[in-house]
């Protein structure tokens, strides 16, 4: 017990570390995927297929290649050549990954949506955003809600591999204690610590679900 209280700061530490990255990264990709499907939809081909192959690409290529890509590779790229600090470059690897994740399930959504609703919306003289926002994205939101959460779950996760860009968040620095201690005590912490951010994203996404249920049909 006395072991757990003396490794529970730094711990503690990284985890502000994994919290920062999991909470801009989910702020940021949400809506990004949000515009990413209405562009994916639209009916402007060029549009909709410059964004159908971004979403193929970052679906299609492992998380850690982009990190790595980001933070070694852009520094190298002709007439680019923007060298971004570890946090940032994390960032934006996280967002665009899962903004392209967020964009196919936000899509599958939109698309689920029967058309008569959008010529009824059409009959009554709403404009498209009006359709969308009063009776179109409150649907799509109840509908795409469990896959929402089990991205949101593995995001979670994810932000585990920011440690190859030695960046001290939970997963880290619960690394470096042990190698340090040679005691695999802190890898239970770690475990209880993730147990307990799944924990309260499931239990938020169970009460945003029971709210919503009132669009069932």
């Amino acid at each position: 017990m006395e072991y757990i209280q003396v490794i529970i700061g730094p711990m503690l530490e990284g985890t502000v570390v994994t919290l920062q990255m999991f909470f801009i990264t989910l702020v940021l990709s949400l809506p990004l995927g949000l515009l990413l499907a209405l562009a994916r939809i639209s009916r402007f081909k060029a549009v909709s297929g410059t964004v159908g192959v971004y979403i193929w690409l970052m679906r299609g290529t492992p998380l850690m290649l982009q990190l790595l890509f980001v933070y070694y590779g852009l520094p190298f790229i002709p007439y680019i050549g923007i060298k971004l600090p570890d946090f940032p470059a994390a960032l934006v690897a996280f967002t665009l990954n899962y903004a392209a994740y967020f964009a196919e399930i936000f899509r599958a959504g939109i698309q689920s949506i029967e058309r008569g609703q959008y010529e009824g919306a059409k009959v009554l003289g709403m404009s498209y955003v009006q359709t969308m926002r009063r009776i179109i994205l409150p649907q799509v939101i109840k509908r795409v809600l469990p896959p929402i959460s089990n991205e949101t779950i593995t995001l979670v996760k994810d932000t585990s591999l920011i440690y190859v860009l030695a960046m001290n968040d939970l997963l880290r620095t619960t690394r470096s204690i042990v190698q340090r201690d040679f005691d695999t005590t802190p890898f239970l912490v770690a475990a209880v610590f993730y147990l307990a951010m799944t924990f309260v994203l499931t239990w938020i996404f169970q009460r945003l679900e029971n709210r919503y249920a009132v669009y069932d049909e």
